[in-house]
């Protein structure tokens, strides 16, 4: 049988990411593995992309930052007191944050970007905001999905238990 990709598979990419001038930003160490089909488990130029496309076809796609992870927006960098942190604080670590009367729907992960003095800064712009990327990727696996799969809108792992599946 010669599978496509095509609505409702999972698809399986040996990938790497570069900015526009070469340089490596992922290198795909582990392979990609989503639902194909609108579920948005991938960008979606890159889905367009794959489409139709057998195993051991490739596609390099280039992103714009409004087609990957978004501008950049500075209203999303906080400067906050040192002290609402803990002590073993470090540029680079991660907090959850969000809005006094925001759902769980409003929560971003901040990071910290700066330690001076008493006080941290945070930034809530995924690290590749603002950067256009080309991805580029081989199609290595295509199978079906299961029933439970197209419910729940994303590939599951077979070492899961249904109970970790959110």
């Amino acid at each position: 049988m010669n599978l496509q990709v095509a609505k409702n598979t999972v698809i399986t990419l040996d990938y790497h990411v570069t900015d526009p001038d070469g340089e490596v930003v992922d290198e795909g160490r582990d392979p990609l593995v989503y639902l194909h089909g609108g579920y948005d488990d991938i960008f979606p130029k890159i889905e367009e992309a794959l489409q139709g496309k057998g195993i051991g076809e490739s596609v390099q796609v280039k992103l714009q930052p409004d087609e990957a992870f978004g501008e950049y927006d500075p209203e999303l960098v906080q400067v906050e007191p040192r002290k609402d942190f803990p002590k073993e604080l470090q540029v680079g670590m991660q907090f959850e944050g969000g809005p006094e009367e925001g759902g769980d729907d409003d929560f971003i992960i901040y990071r910290v970007t700066n330690i001076e003095g008493d006080k941290v800064v945070l930034d809530g712009n995924h690290p590749l905001a603002g950067s256009a990327l080309v991805f580029t990727c081989t199609v290595t696996a295509i199978r079906p999905a299961s029933a439970d799969e197209l419910e729940h809108g994303h590939v599951h792992n077979p070492e899961d238990d249904e109970e970790g599946c959110h």
